[in-house]
């Protein structure tokens, strides 16, 4: 068993202990026949964290799991942040390979065995996940059946929406080798969306990304839950300036699918030489389309921009959808099935 390569748990812990026991828990049940090594960072928790790893640190320690716990040289600056916290537990680990979790995550008995069998038939520039049992099971139904439902390809293809990294950080699973390529995490602290930064850095240094079809975590949904410290505003801006480098940068000219608010939203927000590469807006809304043109009022330019509207099935390819996804009983759906396009390459969504 010594001979297989080494995971390392990265656990980052602020004020979980209301958590705890069920996380902890689970990474001494695990069924991977490899060492394992647990590696906390208690990021100035206030509360009795560490006294449940304590307490959980002898059955650990009797499944082979050692446990490495560090902290703040100085607790009384308080927290620095998930970013920080990550990067400080991962510098105290030593594995091949690095499994992330949350303090209020539960990894179900299989998740490191079958990512780790996984990992290593893949190149070492992958970031696995895995699909999730979310936990209340009627929160968030959207967006868990978006984790869970997406295709292989949708990992690469639906980076820009909302819903942030299309594989969720509570699953992530890779070789050291990745996160060395990538560099550690944004250590801006609340606020600041890490893992999506880490997620989009990972991609343009022509990082691999791959789910594992099984529900290998519960993830819970509660309002303390440190994505909640997140503005949509700032995902946002993230997210646009990263397409326009990537995607539309490269295209001559597109098609913005939604004339009502989130697409000029969306038009407004583009730099100004984007803003040029806008042929038409297209929607199915008769009622928008009937007014023939967006007129771009806030613009300084004489005279104000003007952008055609036209029906869907009339507008250019190549889209950008900002459409939200499973809203409409599955007519959008239905229309965007009905052109026979491409994702990833004849549009993306931005939703």
């Amino acid at each position: 068993m010594s001979c297989r390569p080494l995971v390392s748990i990265i656990l980052p812990v602020y004020n979980g202990e209301a958590w705890l026991d069920s996380c902890l828990q689970s990474i001494s049940e695990q069924t991977h026949n490899g060492p394992m090594e647990l590696c906390v960072f208690n990021d100035a928790s206030t509360d009795r964290s560490m006294e449940k790893i304590e307490e959980h640190k002898q059955a650990l320690n009797d499944v082979n799991i050692a446990v490495i716990i560090t902290t703040h040289e100085n607790e009384s600056t308080g927290p620095k942040g998930c970013g920080y916290a990550k990067n400080k537990a991962v510098q105290s680990s030593s594995g091949n390979y690095l499994c992330f979790l949350d303090a209020d995550d539960v990894m179900h008995p299989d998740r490191i065995r079958m990512q780790f069998e996984v990992a290593e038939s893949l190149p070492k520039n992958t970031l696995l996940g895995c699909q999730v049992v979310r936990e209340p099971v009627d929160s968030t139904v959207r967006y868990s059946k978006w984790i869970n439902k997406l295709s292989q390809d949708q990992l690469y293809s639906q980076i820009y929406t909302s819903n942030g990294p299309t594989v969720v950080m509570p699953t992530w699973f890779c070789h050291r080798f990745l996160f060395d390529t990538v560099g550690e995490f944004d250590e801006g602290g609340k606020g600041v969306p890490e893992d999506y930064l880490f997620f989009l850095k990972l991609l343009s240094k022509n990082g691999k990304l791959h789910r594992v079809d099984r529900a290998l975590l519960t993830y819970r949904h509660h309002p303390t839950a440190t994505t909640m410290s997140i503005s949509e505003e700032t995902i946002w801006k993230i997210r646009l300036q990263n397409l326009q480098e990537n995607v539309l940068s490269k295209w001559s000219g597109f098609t913005i699918w939604n004339a009502g608010k989130q697409g000029r939203k969306f038009y407004r927000d583009l730099r100004e030489e984007t803003k040029e590469k806008v042929i038409c807006f297209c929607d199915v809304d008769p009622k928008k389309i009937s007014k023939r043109y967006y007129i771009h009022e806030l613009s300084h330019k004489v005279p104000k921009p003007k952008v055609p509207i036209l029906h869907f099935s009339e507008a250019p390819k190549p889209f950008i959808i900002c459409v939200k996804l499973d809203l409409t009983g599955g007519a959008f759906e239905e229309n965007l099935s009905s052109l026979n396009l491409k994702e990833g390459v004849d549009y993306f969504h931005f939703n």
